[in-house]
């Protein structure tokens, strides 16, 4: 019972396997077609013989659907298509003529032969224009060699006819009405299994248009454009000198100690929330976010080629993610503060590892930015010298101040207060005034 039900499930599905492509899949499913076709013809052509008594002529339709049905069954156990289509296209071409010249010439047997243009026709849809041409020079010349046959032996003493020629002019219209019918039924199927066949691969590569857009959204989530370009390109390694950048660095005030008061789900909905509004903020001025570690979140500007006023935008970014925090967020009744590090200067920027890779930037003005961070006070914005030379004019600066710096010693830094033309800002995370 189950290799029944395994020969009925390939006869319904054509034996298509997973691994057939749209081409053949289409092949196997117009041959089967053309197979199913020319067994119910065969059937009915062998009822009329039979009828006419004519038992020679009839026993070629009923050897025809014999032997369909065995390479039909061979196909189903093996799926060696290859041969089922062979096979099949050569009875579609010699029984037609073994017909007709089991009943007598062209006009006794009503034009049978015209069943066998089925093979060509056959062949061009389930091989191919160029591999076609040896079936219908087949065809040709066995039609050829029918006709010579039938002139010469028009000249011998004429015998009765085995098929009086009003049946014979019924047998032409239906030969000609069936065959006609037959070959545009095939055709007609072949052209809308092909026809859907191609509506699939459109589809297909509509899915694979919509993966791919998805796949360079979450590639740009984590890299720069240029470096999401450069690594599609498959360059390795990859890594540049940039001159002139401007990194920030931004943590949440007591942290650690929030992380011991909330669920774990809690910390990770907050830190999602502010996160993703650092990020809207960022992408707004143009700027590249380039890691969460924590609470920690490090943007950076001018990793853009051409890109200017990086060192102005990281200055907006840092009021606008003070005043987010401040606004939207609070622990236990209390707003959110962080401590905010800025530094301007040279730095390397590259792609790190081959899996789950990041991009990230190294160098003394990363670490500067870091240490600034650590060692301000909650709710400020602490620069080093060369930001406060870039922005100095746009914005108001408290007094400078000199710090120890871990691993760089002493180092002056300043309090970034506000915009020059709206005077100093609160540094406690409230709106500026």
């Amino acid at each position: 019972m189950h290799a029944l039900s395994r020969l009925y499930t390939r006869l319904r599905t054509a034996g298509i396997e997973p691994g057939d492509s749209e081409e053949l899949r289409l092949k196997k499913v117009v041959l089967l077609f053309a197979c199913g076709l020319m067994i119910a013809a065969a059937a009915i052509w062998l009822a009329l013989y039979q009828a006419l008594g004519l038992p020679v002529s009839s026993s070629w339709p009923l050897a025809f659907q014999v032997a369909s049905m065995v390479t039909l069954i061979y196909y189903l156990v093996t799926l060696n298509f290859d041969v089922f289509r062979a096979v099949q296209l050569g009875m579609f071409l010699f029984v037609p003529f073994a017909v007709q010249w089991s009943i007598g010439n062209f006009v006794s047997a009503s034009g049978m032969i015209l069943w066998g243009l089925l093979a060509p026709v056959g062949a061009v849809l389930l091989y191919s224009a160029r591999e076609s041409i040896p079936w219908i020079a087949a065809y040709i010349v066995l039609t050829l060699a029918s006709g010579y046959v039938d002139y010469q032996l028009a000249w011998l003493p004429p015998k009765a006819p085995k098929v009086p020629l009003a049946t014979s002019v019924v047998f032409f219209a239906l030969n000609f009405a069936a065959m006609s019918t037959l070959v545009y039924a095939l055709l007609r199927f072949a052209f809308v299994e092909r026809e859907k066949s191609r509506v699939r691969l459109e589809e297909a590569h509509a899915r694979l248009g919509e993966e791919q857009a998805r796949s360079e959204r979450l590639l740009l989530n984590v890299l720069p454009e240029p470096i999401a370009v450069r690594l599609k390109r498959m360059e390795s390694p990859i890594a540049d000198g940039f001159p002139e950048v401007t990194v920030m660095f931004a943590d949440i005030v007591n942290f650690t100690r929030m992380a011991g008061v909330l669920e774990p789900a809690q910390i990770f909905s907050l830190l999602n929330r502010l996160f993703s509004a650092f990020d809207a903020a960022a992408e707004k001025l143009g700027l590249e976010k380039i890691k969460t570690i924590g609470d920690a979140y490090m943007v950076a500007g001018g990793l853009v080629p051409g890109q200017t006023g990086r060192e102005a935008a990281i200055a907006e970014l840092a009021f606008a993610m003070r005043e987010i925090t401040g606004r939207e967020f609070a622990l236990e009744g209390q707003p959110l503060k962080l401590r905010i590090g800025i530094a301007s200067g040279p730095v390397v920027a590259g792609v790190v590892g081959t899996k789950k890779f990041i991009y990230d930037l190294w160098g003394d003005t990363v670490n500067i930015a870091s240490r600034l961070t650590s060692e301000s006070e909650p709710g400020r914005i602490q620069v080093d010298e060369r930001t406060h030379g870039l922005l100095a004019g746009k914005y108001v600066f408290t007094a400078p101040r000199t710090l120890n710096l871990k691993g760089k010693g002493y180092t002056t830094v300043y309090e970034l207060a506000g915009r020059a033309d709206e005077g100093s800002a609160p540094v406690d995370g409230s709106a500026s005034a």
